[in-house]
């Protein structure tokens, strides 16, 4: 099916382009969200006498995303989830747990703006790519912690993975100096 993009879609074209596209794609998401008209030659025209609103519409959200992208970019939320001593997450951190945190530090993120690639299953701090135009993409920092203590320990750059280790580390030291101890007590009872 041929449809005219109304703005620019990812992996697709620009506003403008008549691009082929599966019936399915075009019926179920382009046409219903408004990004694209049918390919007729009545559109054709009417697409042509409103490009220039169209490219001033474009512009003038582009620049609003601008705008927002300028203050929300490497800003960093915090999300608190519960979690393994190994740092596996019991479930995981979703676009939608993300735009609640932005929400709550004041930001206004709609959920499908934000882009994983998979969902967020481990604590650390992630980095998270926010689209909030099609031309305007901004990166953020996710910060997934236990509490909000371990969560100021992540953003100072300590991985928890690496302080368990360093816990576990000490632990085992204490311990072999004790055993040290009561050897050399044996020894001086002989």
């Amino acid at each position: 099916m041929q449809v005219i993009l109304l703005e620019r879609v990812a992996k697709l074209g620009q506003m403008g382009d008549v691009v082929n596209v599966k019936s399915g794609y075009a019926r179920n998401y382009l046409l219903p969200q408004g990004k694209a008209l049918t390919a007729s030659a009545k559109n054709v025209k009417d697409f042509e006498a409103r490009k220039a609103q169209l490219e001033a519409r474009n512009l003038e959200t582009r620049k609003e995303a601008e705008a927002a992208g300028e203050k929300l970019a490497g800003q960093s939320f915090i999300v608190i989830r519960s979690a393994s001593d190994g740092g596996a997450l019991y479930g995981s951190v979703a676009p939608r747990d993300i735009a609640d945190a932005a929400e709550a530090a004041g930001f206004s993120i709609d959920r499908k703006q934000i882009e994983l690639i998979a969902p967020i299953k481990d604590l650390g701090v992630h980095d998270v790519m926010v689209r909030l135009h099609p031309e305007v993409e901004v990166t953020i920092h996710v910060n997934v912690a236990r509490s909000p203590e371990e969560a100021e320990l992540q953003a100072s750059g300590k991985s928890i993975a690496q302080l368990a280790a360093e816990a576990e580390a000490a632990a085992e030291f204490e311990i072999a100096e004790l055993f040290d101890e009561i050897g050399s007590a044996a020894s001086d009872d002989e």
